[in-house]
């Protein structure tokens, strides 16, 4: 069975690209242990989210696009809290935060981060360590942005992320 940190791992395998990587590598960049990091490839690879490529395991770009669009806000819903500082997320964040104007009443959806510098609505991001991860790898960051408007957003929202992951995970998938 998938749990979030298996998807959370799977977007930093994306953003890296053909960049060589180990468990430990992965685990130091993500804030996780070689273990847990290992343990969520093992899985990705069982629900056939990623593919072994010799002795490497990569993405499988085309379920992966299927399973984040159609599936993960199913799985992996995400839940809201009440105010707090954070790191904005989903329509209030790159890319996003310019294709699309809130309304000034709407506060923004956030991680809870004591270090961030946003005042909003708690939102659960996919990971317990997505802000962390977040602050040091901005592609990392965008793509758990369009995951958790494609999670969370009104139909708006998650028609404009779903075109930008569509886009981004084909770019990804021609590096690779």
């Amino acid at each position: 069975m998938l749990k979030p940190q298996d998807i959370f791992v799977l977007l930093k395998l994306v953003v890296m690209g053909s960049r060589p990587w180990s468990y430990a590598i992965l685990a130091v960049e993500l804030g996780m242990s070689p273990s847990q990091t290992h343990s969520a490839l093992k899985r990705t690879l069982a629900a056939n989210l990623t593919v072994r490529q010799g002795e490497k395991i990569v993405p499988h770009f085309r379920n992966l696009k299927e399973f984040l669009i159609h599936g993960l806000k199913y799985v992996f819903w995400a839940e809201q809290g009440e105010m707090t500082r954070g790191m904005p997320t989903a329509y209030a964040a790159p890319p996003l935060a310019e294709l699309l104007v809130s309304t000034a009443t709407e506060p923004p959806p956030v991680w809870p981060d004591l270090d961030g510098e946003v005042r909003g609505i708690a939102f659960q991001p996919l990971y317990k360590q997505a802000p962390q991860a977040a602050r040091t790898d901005k592609n990392l960051y965008e793509l758990l942005i369009l995951v958790d408007a494609i999670r969370s957003g009104r139909a708006r929202e998650r028609e404009i992320a779903t075109k930008k992951l569509q886009i981004r995970l084909e770019q990804y998938a021609s590096d690779i």
